[in-house]
């Protein structure tokens, strides 16, 4: 009997490997952690950053790192967010989609608002459980010939309760998309009606398969029916929605004819009053967030002025931008400056500096996304993207791994060895392979 697999279709990105910044107890980085190799200084400076935005103290200034292309910086950013926490909001933006769109200041200023988070703390009245029965009905739809879910009945128990409680369809269908059975434990927010799946109940007789992908936790005591403290991360930018939705619908008619709802300086200005009551009452703190621009050197003085301006708000996150370039024009000016920024701007910021990997270094780093990717490598392959990682690029090498991996299986190979890699490099080309060719072919390309 032949055994095909099945084909992969889950997509990683880049970082997801990452889960920190890699430091010990005093601030050090380690040679290798948190899915980070190298650049021990840079990450230990990301490190008094985090530090600093912890104590409330890095107001009015943001983060520029420099270095050469391809040595972790957008790694480094992600790594921040990652120690300011999970549910920390990370937005990344690249300069060239920011300076080549007419409603820039718009786009800087929603991505801002959607890297600020808002932690909420409410009281709500709630019903938690564990799922000891579960049954939909179903009805007749007038649109359509084949029956709807109309709603459900559900018992759920804790270890002093059990109750029983018909929901309407809107609850059913979030049960029947979360895939809810015996076993789980949920809570429903009685008021608003959104269902949340915490876990399986441990302990619980129900079927249980081989492989559980789903945490297991204690089955809830007291009644299950209560009042219980919920907490919720939303972003500036989902309040402005919910804002803006708001005057739309009082709008009436009037929202019929509007070609495009933008959400307004009032609604924003609406919504930081809504946030400042909730802090000072106790019902939310802040969780500033990170703001990754890439090659920030393609924005222009509009950009940089808007920026500097945001740096100064009630309201900002942690803004990082990263560049490659040395002393070159301002975008739109013919003034030349370091890194292409205004002097002014650059007078704000902390700069970190990133530096070319070692040998050990890139090795190790192609091993962790190997790794990451399911690649499996043979020594000799993993020396030769070695090799490519320094006479190339390491981005370049990283991005040969699933060609090279496809290349491998074709050959019925269970591993990548280096005649993989170098067929792989053979029908790639690289930046400079492909400037070479340029250079060869310049008389019959387009211009």
């Amino acid at each position: 009997m032949e055994v095909k697999s099945v084909p992969r279709i889950a997509k990683r990105s880049i970082h997801s490997h990452i889960v920190g910044l890699g430091l010990d107890t005093n601030g050090k980085a380690r040679k290798i952690g948190g899915g980070l190799v190298g650049q021990e200084e840079a990450r230990e400076a990301a490190g008094v950053i985090v530090q600093l935005v912890k104590e409330g103290k890095l107001g009015g200034r943001s983060i520029l790192i420099v270095g050469p292309p391809g040595t972790g910086k957008t790694a480094i950013a992600f790594a921040m967010a990652k120690e300011l926490g999970a549910d920390t909001p990370f937005v990344a933006l690249d300069g060239s989609e920011i300076v080549g769109s007419p409603r820039k200041t718009e786009i800087l200023l929603q991505a801002l608002r959607r890297a600020i988070g808002v932690r909420i703390r409410e009281e709500r009245a709630v019903v938690e459980g564990v799922v000891a029965d579960i049954k939909y009905v179903k009805k007749q739809s007038p649109f359509y010939p084949y029956p709807v879910i109309g709603g459900a009945r559900i018992t759920l128990e804790t270890k002093d309760d059990s109750s029983t409680f018909s929901v309407g369809p809107e609850i059913a269908e979030q049960l029947m998309s979360l895939n809810t059975r015996k076993g789980d434990v949920i809570i429903i927010d009685v008021e608003t009606g959104a269902v949340r799946k915490l876990g399986r109940a441990i302990g619980r007789g129900e079927k249980r398969y081989d492989i559980e992908v789903e945490r297991e936790v204690e089955i809830p005591s007291g009644s299950v029916k209560k009042k219980k403290e919920l907490i919720r991360v939303v972003t500036l930018h989902d309040i402005d929605i919910s804002v803006a939705a708001r005057r739309v619908a009082f709008s009436g008619l009037l929202a019929l004819f509007e070609t495009e709802r933008e959400i307004s300086a009032d609604d924003r200005r609406q919504s930081d009053e809504i946030v400042k009551k909730m802090i000072s009452e106790g019902k939310a703190e802040m969780v500033p967030g990170v703001m990754f621009i890439d090659d920030a050197h393609m924005l222009d003085l509009e950009c940089y002025s808007f920026l500097t301006r945001a740096m100064e708000s009630d309201f900002s996150p942690i803004i990082v931008m990263a560049t490659n370039r040395g002393i070159t024009k301002i975008r739109g000016t013919d003034i030349e400056s370091p890194h292409g920024m205004p002097r002014d701007l650059l007078d704000r910021l902390l700069i970190i500096t990133t530096r070319l990997y070692t040998r050990d270094e890139v090795r190790e780093i192609i091993r962790i996304r190997a790794d990451e990717e399911e690649v499996p490598l043979t020594d000799e392959a993993l020396e030769k993207l070695t090799d490519i990682g320094l006479e190339r690029s390491l981005r370049y090498a990283v991005q040969l791994l699933e060609p090279a991996r496809v290349i491998a299986v074709r050959r019925n190979s269970l591993k990548v060895e280096a005649q993989d890699v170098e067929e792989a490099a053979r029908i790639f080309a690289d930046v400079k392979k492909s400037v070479e060719l340029v250079e060869r072919y310049k008389e019959l390309m387009l211009y």
